[in-house]
């Protein structure tokens, strides 16, 4: 019997209509950036497994990484104790991270990384005598499916049953070069009529709204009517960290730096799950009193793993590694050139580039997961290219030791999609 058939007698997928879905494709194998199915079929990892695995599936130097810690601490409680891979790790991450940012809080995956911050900015204020209760978002944010993070998300596929239950949000429009004004207006309203703790957004890249891009000079105008009025800033960095944007991370392309940032996916180089958030000294010293309730009590039974952690000093080492700075580079040259080779395409409405992130926005209405884009993903299956549209957005955003070929594979795919449009 094979892994599908299998799989659909007792499995409960995500993102998941089961009376309608397929069948899931066995996965047996992966290595670098390709994926190897129970029949034999190869497949090119366009996301990366969803932006984690960007040093390439198995890799040999996390791996041994990995293994050494396993042989001498596997897990161990993080309240009380503390060991040698999550001090290091914390060190090298400050050394890369925005200069501001001055502890790690370790949980285990973006949703909850996400969930932290959230609490964090609402005990920064509580701590302070102030009782604020909103939250400011993007239109069309994602930030997981806890609920603080997905109160925060503006999709309603994701969101709809559980909307009469969220924590209160308001939301504002991703600042464009024209629309910025328009964005402050909205802004300076909402906080003239709320008690705001925290604006949290997704810096410069909206990922599950379709990899929508925003001017860094918005979101650092922003920035500074927040300072002005004591609201944290939450930079959610688990889509856009590590590299992803060129830059180590997104945050850094902004003047003004987050008081928060959330880290997961590529943290532990698609190896084993782990969240970190951040936060500035500032944030820290709130929550210092001789009142142990004014502490933050959270906590994850698997805080600071140390096998994660060793998977994350593995994959900062890489990270800033010539190699891999060097294919980042490539990768985004290869990603204009093609870019620009089909911006001019009567089906292409939109293309645009950051760092190895490709988004092209095709020039027909689809919904986000009905049947012309379930098409479009089984075109590139049937190719050996995975690549996960979202709505009429077909984006790239491949491991980075993808090589040359691989890519104008991807490209080539993308290209002749085209004609199911015509």
């Amino acid at each position: 019997m094979s892994l599908s058939q299998r799989d659909i007698k007792n499995i409960w997928h995500p993102l998941t209509q089961h009376k309608t879905a397929t069948a899931p494709i066995g996965i047996v194998k992966a290595a670098g950036a390709v994926l190897h199915d129970e029949e034999g079929k190869e497949y090119i990892d366009g996301i990366a497994s969803w932006y984690t695995a960007m040093y390439g599936h198995c890799n040999e130097y996390i791996v041994e990484a990995v293994t050494r810690q396993m042989k001498q601490l596997d897990q161990i409680v993080f309240t009380g104790f503390t060991h040698e891979a999550a001090v290091t790790l914390g060190e090298k991450l400050l050394e890369i991270l925005p200069a501001n940012q001055s502890r790690i809080f370790f949980n285990d995956n973006g949703s909850t990384a996400v969930e932290a911050a959230i609490k964090m900015a609402f005990q920064f204020h509580f701590n302070k005598g102030e009782k604020r209760d909103t939250i400011i978002a993007f239109e069309e944010g994602f930030h997981g499916d806890t609920f603080g993070a997905m109160s925060a998300s503006g999709l309603s596929v994701y969101n709809g049953p559980f909307e009469d239950f969220f924590l209160k949000v308001e939301r504002i429009p991703a600042p464009q070069e024209d629309n910025l004004d328009e964005v402050l207006e909205k802004l300076k309203a909402i906080i003239s009529n709320n008690k705001c703790a925290a604006f949290l957004y997704e810096p410069l890249v909206q990922g599950a709204a379709g990899m929508k891009f925003h001017s860094p000079e918005g979101l650092n105008a922003i920035h500074k009517v927040c300072r002005e009025h004591g609201i944290l800033c939450i930079a959610d960095e688990v889509m856009t960290g590590f590299g992803k944007t060129g830059m180590n991370f997104a945050s850094e392309y902004v003047a003004t730096k987050p008081d928060i940032i959330c880290l997961s996916k590529a943290l532990t180089a698609g190896l084993v799950p782990m969240g970190i958030t951040s936060c500035s000294q500032q944030v820290y010293e709130a929550f210092l009193d001789d009142d142990i309730a004014r502490g933050f009590f959270h906590a994850h039974t698997y805080s600071a793993n140390p096998p994660a952690c060793a998977a994350a000093i593995a994959g900062i080492e890489l990270l800033t590694s010539e190699e891999i700075q060097k294919s980042i580079r490539r990768i985004e040259t290869n990603h204009k050139q093609f870019a620009a080779s089909i911006r001019d395409h009567k089906k292409v409405r939109g293309v645009r580039t950051l760092g190895v992130i490709l988004a092209v926005d095709i020039n027909a209405d689809m919904s986000r997961y009905g049947s012309l884009r379930n098409k479009l993903f089984e075109f590139f299956m049937e190719r050996g290219i995975f690549l996960r549209p979202l709505g009429n957005t077909i984006y790239v955003l491949p491991p980075f030791v993808i090589n040359d070929g691989q890519l104008q594979k991807i490209y080539k795919a993308i290209e002749e999609s085209l004609v199911l449009f015509d």
